[in-house]
């Protein structure tokens, strides 16, 4: 998604260009806007459509096989939620724990305990090896990169492509290296990119030599079932294919209803090998005797079954998709055929990933925010926020208004057609 100029044909009309991109952002600063469009929040109105869980479980406190949700135990999470998302994180339920809250924090934990402790393959603690490193496909998540700057574990940056990481790259960075001891993955509608990894690429990551024996790929399928369009697409069963290339151990499955449900007060899930659950299950007894089972209960109770799941994903993709073609359609409209930008077009997920002329992308923010629009800070989709290029910004339409998101992305294309035209008639490239 690589810019492109404009053609020499228009060299003449840039000074007019740049004199109008001018008055535009003149006039976007003195509409005293103060919008946001940082995080991929789910909205109030997508929050109200598990208003109900808010009333429940009511006076019902015992779980389908007798478990009394109020008290402690049932370590692993209620087996019927286990079984309604089994299918969707493509993990057997019996290998699928329900714990806590947030994904996040079983991967900070996951990372934890591998800190501490041993995981399942390993010859010692990976804090007492003399370096660790993780591969980050970039553009990515930011948070999975503060967990990795929080812990002093190296970031090595690999190329997305249209089918997921450059597999070219991965393959001969985890064969020479035994301190590469993990990669990060969004395998569906990929942060921010929306990416979905084709099947070659899950055969190549379960089926790939590692030089360490206690390599793992945190796969955090956070948008597996956030479809945008009808095409509601599948992925390859990355835990059976790496039981099937002779690495069982190799993958851990991270979910949640975060983005489903409630945000703050949904279910997270991991799942992987026998091995890998018991490791995690036996590090979690530790510090907790059971997860909040009343709130899984309810989850239960509101979704039912996975095609209650699926019902209400359509319910959130009613909301979602509407602002998602509004920031398309205002993109296409300001900065189509300028040259001076490329995005993508997902088919799920929360976000669309904006490229602007190389060196261009922290300005444009810069510029953004003194007209009140926050945007995520350029640089955050790379690891230690340092977009070597200077050209990706993230875009999240899902928590604005719907009236809002038009004048938003307006008033970024703005800012990115000024700092654009600023740069050609400068006489960058």
């Amino acid at each position: 998604m690589t810019p492109t100029p404009p053609s020499a044909n228009t060299a003449d009309s840039l000074p007019a260009l740049l004199d109008a991109a001018r008055s535009d952002y003149e006039a976007l600063r003195a509409k005293g806007l103060s919008l946001d469009l940082t995080r991929g929040k789910p909205s109030a109105r997508q929050l109200d459509l598990s208003a109900e869980l808010l009333s429940l479980p009511g006076d019902r406190h015992t779980s389908a096989d007798g478990t009394d949700c109020r008290n402690y135990g049932a370590a692993d999470g209620l087996p019927e939620l286990r079984e309604i998302f089994s299918g969707f994180l493509q993990v057997p339920a019996g290998q699928l724990l329900a714990v806590g809250n947030s994904s996040l924090e079983l991967m900070h934990d996951s990372l934890v305990h591998a800190l501490l402790g041993t995981v399942p393959g390993a010859a010692r603690r990976w804090a007492d090896e003399e370096r660790i490193a993780f591969l980050c496909p970039v553009p990515g998540y930011d948070r999975h990169f503060a967990l990795c700057e929080r812990f002093g574990i190296e970031m090595i940056p690999v190329p997305m492509t249209a089918e997921g990481p450059d597999m070219d790259v991965v393959e001969r960075l985890v064969a020479a290296d035994p301190a590469v001891k993990g990669i990060w993955c969004v395998p569906k509608y990929s942060n921010p990119d929306g990416t979905c990894y084709s099947d070659e690429t899950v055969r190549r990551l379960a089926a790939m030599p590692t030089a360490a024996p206690d390599f793992r790929i945190f796969w955090d399928n956070a948008y597996a079932v956030h479809h945008l369009t009808d095409e509601e697409v599948e992925i390859a069963d990355v835990l059976a294919a790496c039981a099937a290339s002779g690495h069982p151990d190799r993958v851990l499955v991270f979910g949640s209803t975060s983005k489903i449900t409630l945000a703050g007060a949904g279910v997270a899930f991991f799942g992987s090998s026998p091995a890998n659950v018991a490791w995690l299950r036996g590090n979690s007894a530790k510090r907790s005797i059971g997860p909040d089972k009343i709130n899984q209960l309810r989850h239960v109770m509101f979704l039912r079954d996975p095609d209650g799941v699926r019902d209400h994903m359509r319910n959130h993709r009613e909301l979602l998709r509407p602002k998602f073609d509004t920031v398309l359609r205002v993109l296409d409209e300001r900065l189509g055929g300028t040259g001076l930008a490329t995005w993508s077009t997902p088919r799920g997920g929360y976000f669309i990933t904006l490229d602007v002329p190389d060196g261009c992308a922290r300005e444009v923010v810069r510029r953004a925010a003194d007209a009140g629009l926050a945007l995520t800070p350029a640089g955050a989709t790379h690891p230690y926020g340092d977009d070597p290029r200077d050209r990706t910004i993230r875009i999240a339409p899902s928590f604005p208004d719907s009236s809002e998101i038009a004048e938003i992305i307006d008033g970024v294309a703005t800012c990115v057609r000024l700092v654009g035209y600023e740069k050609l008639v400068s006489g960058g490239s």
